[in-house]
């Protein structure tokens, strides 16, 4: 990606854990190995990085339950050859009668991180469908083929879906009977390896694919099948909301969720956020998800290399840890104050486009940079982009409280950092140059009860709105929450070069900003930019319930050393210590023009992601 990487850089590590693939024919990446070999066969059979990406997708609904769900959300970015790159917005938006009154009425503070209560309209299945459409070619009974046989005959369940069963069994047992009844046949947890079906699901993807007048168009037909999902999914979620039902505060009440909500709701084609950092334009989704926060970082770190050079932009350095987790922080604090839905920024009279370009102007980008200290901070600190005065959120240490059910939070995704594994994130890139960076989430098996003719749960994406009118991120009707969902693009010279993008929460662009710093600036090839030590903070406001702060907190791999982890807590850091290889679960693809060849890297970390390609 650099041309030239800067001497004030530790040299890439030696060893891969994995190759870096080449070829020129079509690439492909995921979170689960059997999602990246059903997008790689598509790509063999003809089809196209689209309909490689939304076969790979319904097959994570499938192979990944605990991770995501058709009952959740998407946030992808398109690059088709020749075209301006945009933004998938698969997310749904605040049901009609998810009010503030309505939840304060029943003696809420905040939204549940689990149980109907928390689900916004689930939005990634027709974002997808959408997306075959108007950008695909292939029938969608060929699309949905794998998903089809693995939910219908069955696949090997892995080893992290049975623990996140396990842990959430008592749930079920108690409280969640058709969840029970779903994931714990006869009683009993899977082990690791047994074949596990979802028969519902199945039959309700072959209905779809039952879809349309067989003579008409196919794209008629897939937009027969949008209008079946609607109409089908809208009537079950709307009789099932209806009973109350066990949340993660710990009270047995109905959700809101309506067939209408359904019906009302529409993907969007929208223009993606950018910055220039060293000559690599980034690309990101916009004010509705934290991916500006990632673009923010980059511009502070800019102008503190501007001042300092580039040794602390080195995240194998103790000053390059310290200075990166500080911009994170800053960034971060801007996104609790500011981020939210365009629709919602309107109507307090904020412009969005305006907003945007004040957080990312180099002046305000210097400002922030001059507050990085030389010791931790322990303050959440947003700031005051174009001399707007922020919304500060409720800033409470992690620890004061009350615990949630289980099932609540990010899914497999400890307070402490302790388990990573959350969400999914798939790319694909074809040998005519499109290429696609998706983040499915949402719908996890242990988010809300499953739904039992639907064969999956709803998603819990609106614990990240406030019961805060003042809030820009406030809970709504038709207004779509802050997500956490963050794909990138990179393009160079106007051309589109890489796709990327990682599971993680609120970790997501903090794990992407270290593979980027160690791709432009570091010059590492992407499978040594994946493989290299990680680190993240959780001292920002939680996007997930219970919504706390840990103070100068940084959670780190091993890897980095004794030396470097001594002078990080005698900088102030409270550093968490994990094992060696346990930090994000990044992926990527991409073209790389000058040498005319294609790429793909994986991650290694929880032996579960897989690159295939030629």
């Amino acid at each position: 990606m650099s041309s030239t990487a800067s001497a004030d850089f530790t040299s890439p590590p030696a060893d891969r854990t994995r190759p870096e693939l080449r070829g020129t024919f079509g690439m492909a990446a995921s979170t689960h190995w059997l999602a990246t070999a059903t997008a790689q066969s598509v790509l063999e059979r003809g089809g196209t990085a689209v309909d490689a990406a939304v076969a790979a997708a319904f097959v994570l609904h499938v192979v990944e339950p605990h991770l995501n769900g058709p009952g959740g959300d998407l946030t992808a970015i398109v690059a088709p050859a020749g075209e301006h790159p945009f933004v998938l917005a698969g997310q749904g938006a605040a049901p009609a009668a998810a009010t503030i009154e309505h939840y304060r009425g029943l003696g809420l503070d905040e939204i549940p991180g689990a149980g109907p209560l928390a689900a916004a309209v689930p939005g990634s299945v027709v974002a997808w469908l959408h997306l075959l459409a108007t950008r695909g070619t292939w029938e969608l009974r060929d699309v949905l083929a794998p998903a089809i046989g693995y939910a219908r005959d069955g696949h090997p369940v892995h080893e992290n879906v049975v623990r996140t069963i396990r842990a959430v069994a008592p749930l079920f047992k108690q409280h969640w009977p058709t969840s029970a009844a779903q994931w714990m046949p006869s009683g009993r947890i899977p082990e690791p390896g047994d074949m596990i079906t979802n028969a519902p699901w199945a039959a309700l993807l072959e209905r779809l694919t039952a879809a349309g007048d067989p003579a008409g168009t196919r794209e008629a037909r897939v937009h027969a099948a949008i209008t079946l999902w609607t109409q089908v999914v809208g009537e079950a979620v709307e009789e099932f909301v209806g009973t109350p039902v066990r949340h993660s505060i710990g009270g047995e009440l109905p959700g809101v969720l309506t067939a209408a909500d359904l019906v009302a709701y529409a993907p969007a084609e929208e223009e993606p956020a950018s910055l220039t950092f060293r000559g690599v334009q980034v690309l990101k989704a916009g004010l509705w998800t934290q991916g500006p926060a990632l673009l923010q970082s980059l511009a502070i770190l800019d102008a503190v290399a501007a001042e300092r050079g580039d040794v602390g932009l080195d995240p194998s350095t103790a000053l390059g840890v310290h200075t990166i987790t500080e911009a994170l922080k800053l960034a971060l604090a801007d996104r609790d104050a500011w981020f939210a839905d365009p629709a919602a920024l309107v109507a307090r009279r904020i412009d969005p486009a305006s907003l945007l370009a004040d957080l990312l102007d180099p002046a305000y980008a210097a400002e922030r940079a001059a507050l990085i200290g030389e010791t931790a901070s322990r303050e959440v600190r947003p700031g005051r982009p174009g001399g707007r005065e922020p919304w500060m959120p409720p800033v409470r240490e992690a620890g004061t409280a009350a615990a949630p059910l289980p099932g609540s939070g990010e899914p497999t995704l400890d307070r402490a950092g302790r388990q990573r594994g959350d969400t999914c994130h798939l790319d694909v890139v074809d040998c005519h140059g499109t290429l696609i960076s998706a983040t499915p989430s949402g719908g996890w098996l242990q988010s809300s009860p499953t739904i039992p003719a639907l064969g999956f749960s709803l998603g819990t994406r609106l614990q990240m709105m406030w019961l805060d009118a003042a809030s820009p991120s406030a809970l709504e009707p038709g207004i779509r929450p802050r997500s956490t969902l963050s794909p990138t693009i990179l393009a160079r010279e106007g051309r589109v070069v890489e796709a990327l993008g990682t599971p993680g929460g609120d970790q997501q662009d903090q794990w992407q900003l270290l593979y980027l710093l160690r791709r432009i600036v570091g010059g590492y090839e992407p499978q040594q930019a994946i493989d290299a030590p990680m680190f993240h903070t959780d001292a920002m406001v939680a996007s997930f319930e219970p919504r706390t702060v840990q103070t100068a907190s940084l959670t780190v791999e091993s890897r980095l050393g004794d030396a470097v982890i001594d002078e990080l807590r005698a900088r102030g850091h409270a550093v968490t210590v994990m094992g060696p290889w346990s930090l994000g679960r990044l992926s990527a693809v991409g073209i790389d023009p000058d040498r005319g060849w294609m790429f793909a890297a994986a991650n290694s970390r929880g032996h579960q992601g897989y690159a295939a390609g030629r």
